[in-house]
């Protein structure tokens, strides 16, 4: 979710410059990191032999050093098998069955199951992979055949393949939904779901048969003039140029995408752990005194999350600095003034799909009311097809991964789809 400084951190940088340094520093670092993470593995390997006490310990110690390694490589998707509705468990199929030069559509599906309800899921490009909502999927699969944007790393897509900003954003997702044909099921979280409403739109307003049934929109930032939040305050002190001056770097040669202007997700990262700092900080310490005090399991949870967050990507210069702009700065889509590729974006144009928004109490990246306007805009839908739910105690990844999600927002999901279907 842009727009990714913190002002009081001074992160400030130019072009080439920063990725080159980033790059230096990675390298050098990484033989420390991954020596740590096998040397961890061997200490705790070594405990279980002859029950060592200061074993286990080391490897604690250890393992915190070796989860701090950074990659750009998209973490493989693993899923539990999931049951059918006799309760056996069945594994999960997955296959890609789109490929553009920027993403890859990805559909998820439990063996043996026919006619579920299609749902696209669109994942934020935010500088994380698309793994980031393996959790999402595996709950979705339950019930659900499941599609999902994964979007392709921009340091790794060649300059020649053009451009990619919020226009092609959008048409990707309408191209997207052609390929699932009538009668699917739209599902935003967070960043997307203004390319969800938009994509809509354009969709409705030229009564397109594979428009999505219903419209799921969860913690995204359809209008950020509502109870805004630090991020929304910090993308609307610089000014755009600032950003572009600033935030924006040139990926270096030898990656394929040499040349190509990108933001880069480690700089997204940064942003994001210096605004929870302390939060940060407590998850590493409890799950080194996890480990020493042989919990392996609870620790695993913490691990596994870090080694999917510390998996970043880049992205395409343009798509970062549109969205700051036009959707953090501008809020043209509240304001009806958002076109693309020549088109206004008018959701009063949407009246057949149903919509259902979704916002965490205590979610302090987009604030309550926020994801809510998107329904004030879709003048001309009925209101029996509006749906809302906010959940209480759940901060913005617990709107869409976790206990809460799994248990409380699900079955709200669920039974939306099916009352749609």
């Amino acid at each position: 979710m842009p727009p990714g400084h913190d002002q009081g951190h001074g992160i400030c940088v130019n072009d080439a410059m920063y990725y080159f340094g980033y790059e230096a520093l990675a390298t050098s670092t990484r033989p420390v990191q991954q020596a740590a993470a096998w040397w961890s593995e061997w200490a705790l390997a070594a405990h279980k032999i002859h029950k060592l006490p200061s074993a286990r310990a080391l490897a604690a110690d250890l393992e915190v050093v070796g989860l701090t390694e950074l990659t750009h490589e998209r973490p493989k998707f693993e899923f539990d098998p999931v049951p059918n509705g006799a309760g056996e468990a069945q594994p999960v199929l997955q296959e890609v069955v789109q490929r553009t030069p920027f993403a890859h559509l990805l559909r998820f599906c439990r063996a043996g199951a026919h006619q579920l309800p299609k749902v696209l899921l669109v994942a934020p490009m935010s500088g994380h992979f698309a793994t980031l909502l393996s959790g999402t999927v595996q709950t979705l699969l339950r019930d659900h055949e499941v599609y999902l944007t994964d979007w392709l790393n921009a340091r790794d897509i060649p300059l020649a393949q053009g451009r990619f900003g919020l226009a092609e954003y959008v048409q990707h997702l309408v191209d997207f939904m052609h390929h699932l044909g009538p009668g699917a099921h739209m599902m935003g979280v967070c960043q997307p779901t203004v390319a969800c409403l938009a994509a809509t739109a354009l969709m409705a307003e030229d009564d397109d048969a594979c428009q999505p049934a219903s419209l799921i929109l969860l913690a995204g930032p359809i209008d950020t003039r509502q109870s805004p939040t630090r991020v929304n305050t910090l993308a609307k002190e610089k000014s755009i140029e600032w950003f572009d001056q600033n935030l924006v770097s040139t990926v270096p040669w030898p990656s394929r995408g040499a040349g190509r202007r990108v933001y880069p997700g480690v700089m997204q990262l940064t942003a994001f752990m210096s605004m929870n700092r302390d939060r940060h900080m407590q998850a590493f310490r409890q799950m080194r005194e996890l480990r020493a005090s042989g919990e392996d399991a609870r620790a695993d949870a913490i691990y596994d999350f870090y080694r999917e967050y510390f998996a970043v990507m880049d992205l395409p210069a343009e798509f970062y600095l549109e969205t700051v702009q036009r959707i953090f700065q501008d809020h043209e889509l509240p304001r009806g003034v958002l076109h693309l590729n020549g088109r206004r974006v008018d959701c009063s144009a949407i009246r057949k799909p149903f919509l259902l928004t979704i916002e965490g109490e205590r979610d302090d990246i987009c604030g309550i009311g926020q994801t809510l306007a998107a329904q004030d805009l879709c003048t001309r839908m009925p209101g029996y097809k509006k749906s809302h739910h906010l959940q209480a105690g759940v901060g913005h990844y617990g709107v869409f991964n976790g206990k809460r999600w799994d248990r409380r927002i699900y079955p709200v999901v669920r039974e939306f789809i099916q009352a749609t279907a």
